[in-house]
Parts: C-alpha cells; sequence; structure tokens
C-alpha cells in the first residue's frame, strides 16, 4: 500500500549524494542532531546500502532512504537495509509498485503535470519536482493550481535556504538540500553547521504557518 508523507518536525530532506560508508553515521548523526529528520543517501554514492543499513541502526528515529532508485531490485535492497523513503529523478511503475509492496514513503520525480499525476495515480507520497531551480516558484504555483489541494509538493534541485521563502509564497514547505547542505570531503561538523543554518531558516519562514 502507498504511504502518506509522514509529519516531520520540518519537512526538509537531507541528500547526501558520495557520502562513503565510513562517514555515514558522523554525517547523517549531525543532520539529525542539528534538526532534519530525513536524510536520503543517492544510490550513485560509494556502498550506498552499507551506508543506509549503518545509519538505521544508528538513528531508527529518522525517515531514512535511497534516492536515485531507478529499479525494482533496488527496492528489495533499500528496504532490506532498513530504508523507509524512496526517492527517484523519474516516475517508473514497477519501482512505484515495488515500494507500496514494503510500505515505504515514495518521493518520485517529475516535471509535468502529466508526470505529477502519473505519480499520484501510482502512490505517490510526495511529488519530488525536480530541477525546481528551472521551473522556479511561479511554475511551481502554475502546476500546484491543478493538483489535488492535499498533494505534498518538494522542490529539489537548485535550492537552498535562500530559496525557502520565495516557495512559501506558493505554498511549498517540503525541500530536498544537496549541495548547499553536503559535499564530498565536508567534515561531519561542517555538515552540522550548514544543516543548522538550514533548519534556522525554515523554522523563521514556517514557524507560524
Amino acid at each position: 500500500m502507498s504511504m502518506p508523507f509522514p509529519k516531520l518536525q520540518r519537512n526538509l530532506v537531507a541528500i547526501l549524494r558520495g557520502l562513503k560508508p565510513e562517514e555515514a553515521v558522523d554525517v547523517a548523526s549531525a543532520i539529525y542532531d542539528a534538526g532534519i529528520e530525513a536524510i536520503e543517501v543517492p544510490l550513485n554514492s560509494p556502498d550506498p546500502f552499507r551506508s543506509i543499513e549503518a545509519v538505521a541502526r544508528q538513528l531508527p528515529g529518522a525517515l531514512l532512504g535511497a534516492g536515485t532508485v531507478l529499479k525494482a531490485g533496488e527496492v528489495d535492497r533499500l528496504h532490506a537495509a532498513g530504508g523507509r523513503l524512496l526517492v527517484s529523478p523519474n516516475i517508473d511503475a514497477d519501482v512505484m509498485r515495488q515500494a507500496a509492496r514494503h510500505g515505504l514513503v515514495t518521493m518520485p520525480g517529475v516535471f509535468t503535470p502529466t508526470e505529477a499525476f502519473q505519480a499520484l495515480s501510482l502512490g505517490a507520497s510526495a511529488l519530488k519536482f525536480f530541477p525546481a531551480s528551472v521551473l522556479g516558484p511561479g511554475g511551481i504555483a502554475a502546476i500546484r493550481a491543478v493538483l489535488p489541494a492535499d498533494a505534498t509538493v518538494g522542490v529539489v534541485g537548485g535550492v537552498s535556504e535562500a530559496d525557502f521563502a520565495a516557495y512559501a509564497k506558493v505554498g511549498v514547505r517540503t525541500f530536498g538540500l544537496g549541495s548547499s547542505l553536503y559535499k564530498p570531503g565536508l567534515s561531519a561538523a561542517a555538515v552540522g553547521e550548514r544543516a543548522a543554518a538550514a533548519v534556522e531558516a525554515w523554522d523563521q519562514v514556517f514557524a507560524n504557518q
């Protein structure tokens, strides 16, 4: 069955592309301690399932999962590793069906109204508009106008905490943060500082909404 997008303290997803298993627990813990509960390890990172398994053991309360999930077999491996969140750059029916079998939270990538409605029909928990920087708040607003009012709309790609206020004006409060938060080579402490800054920015925009 498809899962609704869970209620998080803040609708922020940390995207840790390039994360290595030996640093995974320290980096993820720094992000989680800063106040970001959802963490994604893209599958084009080194040995991603080992990282996911290690973080799942350390942070059982996190909404942890994988990004760049392209094949149904990868969904099985994600579930076996303890992941609960599936993020993809596209919308694939086989991937979505397998995610539903495992009861995973899904956030497939979409760019057009056609893709958005296809994702919702396949049970998407949330929509990941990607790359959001191309559409911008105006493009997202135009597409949101035809979507179901209760659809969770997230923006990913070229987005940082500097963009929260602009997207908030068009009703978006879910963000995937990638290179503004984590880049390979950054220390866990540095990532934690960036995560804390993103949390503070999100709270300033959304705390009273």
